[in-house]
């Protein structure tokens, strides 16, 4: 029923409860972002699947978290159900088809779906503080050893890169502090500590290459349609840093790669922010300025955001001003906070004469919502009681088999199942210490050279002289030496073990 202008979303209610003209999105406003909202259960994951659908559809890639795992039955045909049916038949959609759509299954854990990496480098000394939790103090130091490293040319890739330069800077904090202020090993030991906690939660898993390729999110398939990227959050949800983290670094970088195209006929990308709380709870005032610059001028780029989550109030007031199509399901109103989001969804749309909001919004029953979304000009719709209609898709979870089917058919099968370990930081800071090392010792052989001197003897010295005994070796450790167990112990056992085969002759790096 969707036409070639819009998103077919369902069909508005009347007084007398039938139903009457259909309530749409239309495609280009798609890039003016958007909000879903509602309790658990009313209907919200339904929401996001139509929605997924009918930006496919029409052509338009989409990317969205897969947050409990039923979301993955957009894959798939649906099939029919007596429920969906009558859903079907109340708004008029007619003919109403099953379709599977082409999906795209990506994992930071590689378990469900294809790795997706990032590069050290591309995620920056803010997304990184903010994903460990630094202070203002650590992250400093974070900015100065991503300076020193570009300044010397080292490439942060991976995880124990940044180990290894974060030792380095420890063994130089003295030089450093003259150029950029003072590094404290208090700070670099904390930084490293929190290194270790995010490596024991996936974190080296992400951290590498191949790093993901944007335009792997943005495909489309030989018959017009664009590819829905859905990624594996379940598990991913038990570390919400890591997963907030990700997304920012997602949109970052479609903001910094894409270029301007003004107001398209329809999105390039439409990203969809799942639990989108997750983004904002206790986040500095720059990182929610960073959210908010984004979100601004990223429609620009032809991207549309949508955010996804139970109350309007977990997205900051200068975030959903910039959200102009919008979806809430009911909202549950027990306590005063609940009353207060009830009352600010209200507010946020414009009024329909034939019913109060925020009364309305307490009575929605599942897979009902209030609508309003841009119309000519960019104008907001008046807000209309609405029926979503039924999605194409299965309603539900696909098994793990018929995961991995597609996953081995997926147009981006074997670009990113094996890790790259090219030579970076890590293996340039090894190398310049063992040199330092070959260098010392051999300065040390040059001195234990044997030499006499009249009265000293030898080995031809004449009778009854004394030979004089080679210099002692110092038990002192050398600067290199130094260095090297620094190295060891800041970057870990493993790393540290690496670090030490490398220097006796047998390096063998391991993943």
């Amino acid at each position: 029923m969707a036409e070639d202008t819009g998103i077919f979303l369902g069909a508005s209610r009347k007084p007398d409860d039938s139903y009457q003209r259909p309530e749409e999105l239309l495609l280009r406003y798609g890039n003016r972002h958007g909000l879903v909202t509602g309790a658990t259960g009313t209907g919200k994951t339904v929401t996001l699947q139509i929605l997924a659908e009918g930006f496919s559809n029409a052509g338009v890639p989409v990317f969205c978290a897969d947050i409990k795992g039923d979301l993955s039955g957009i894959a798939v045909m649906g099939t029919a159900q007596d429920f969906l049916a009558k859903r079907a038949e109340q708004i008029k959609l007619d003919p109403y088809e099953f379709q599977e759509f082409p999906v795209i299954f990506w994992d930071l854990f590689g378990e469900q779906g294809h790795p997706i990496r990032a590069t050290v480098s591309e995620m920056g000394p803010l997304l990184l503080s903010r994903l460990m939790n630094l202070t203002e103090a650590q992250e400093g130091v974070m900015n100065i050893a991503f300076r020193i490293a570009d300044e010397d040319g080292l490439l942060l890739l991976d995880m124990k890169d940044l180990q290894s330069l974060l030792a380095n800077l420890a063994q130089r904090a003295d030089e450093i502090a003259a150029r950029y202020g003072n590094v404290s090993k208090l700070s670099i030991g904390a930084i490293q500590r929190s290194l270790l906690i995010l490596e024991q939660q996936g974190g080296k898993n992400f951290f590498g290459e191949p790093a993901l390729k944007i335009a792997d999110l943005m495909r489309t398939t030989r018959d017009g349609r664009g590819a829905i990227s859905v990624l594996a959050a379940d598990k991913l949800m038990m570390n919400p840093r890591l997963y907030a983290t990700f997304l920012l670094w997602l949109m970052s970088e479609l903001f910094e790669e894409l270029p301007e195209v003004g107001d398209p006929d329809k999105p390039r990308l439409v990203f969809f922010f799942d639990e989108a709380h997750l983004l904002f709870n206790e986040a500095p005032k720059a990182l929610v300025d960073r959210v908010e610059q984004v979100v601004r001028l990223i429609r620009s780029k032809g991207v549309g955001v949508y955010f996804v989550t139970q109350n309007p109030l977990d997205v900051p007031e200068t975030v959903l001003a910039q959200l102009g199509n919008r979806i809430q399901h009911a909202l549950r109103a027990y306590t005063p906070r609940e009353q207060k989001a009830v009352r600010v969804a209200a507010e946020t749309f414009r009024p329909n004469p034939d019913f109060d909001c925020a009364t309305v919004i307490t009575q929605l029953g599942t897979g009902e919502a209030l609508v309003s979304t841009l119309e000519n000009k960019g104008i907001p719709s008046m807000v209309q009681r609405t029926l979503i209609r039924p999605p194409s898709s299965r309603l539900g979870p696909i098994t793990p088999d018929e995961r991995r089917k597609i996953i081995l058919e997926s147009p981006v099968a074997g670009q990113y199942d094996e890790t790259v370990d090219r030579e970076s930081a890590f293996e340039m800071l090894q190398k310049k210490a063992t040199e330092a090392q070959d260098a010392e010792q051999q300065a040390q052989e040059s001195g234990k050279s044997r030499w006499t001197l009249p009265g000293f003897g030898g080995d031809d010295a004449p009778a009854g002289t004394t030979q004089r005994r080679a210099p002692r070796a110092s038990n002192r450790q050398t600067v290199a030496e130094a260095a090297i167990k620094s190295v060891v112990r800041s970057v870990g056992s493993s790393v540290g073990r690496a670090i030490v085969r490398g220097i006796l002759g047998s390096l063998s790096r391991g993943r």
